[in-house]
């Protein structure tokens, strides 16, 4: 069964930006993935620290 057109399911924008349709995937170490996912919002919290990332603001020492 095909996919209707307009359905509601599927990725959202965040205000006026739409998201890329083009997911990033990356590894992580054994057991990352579940931890990740009992953090509330991790993934508005991942955009977030990709962008400080990019903007060459983590806060990190490095």
């Amino acid at each position: 069964m095909p996919f209707q057109k307009n359905h509601k399911l599927g990725a959202k924008p965040i205000g006026d930006e739409p998201m890329d349709r083009t997911p990033i995937c990356f590894n992580v170490r054994t057991g990352v993935r579940e931890k990740l996912k009992t953090i509330p919002d991790w993934k508005e919290q991942l955009r977030e620290y990709v962008d400080r990332l990019i903007d060459g603001q983590t806060g990190s020492d490095e």
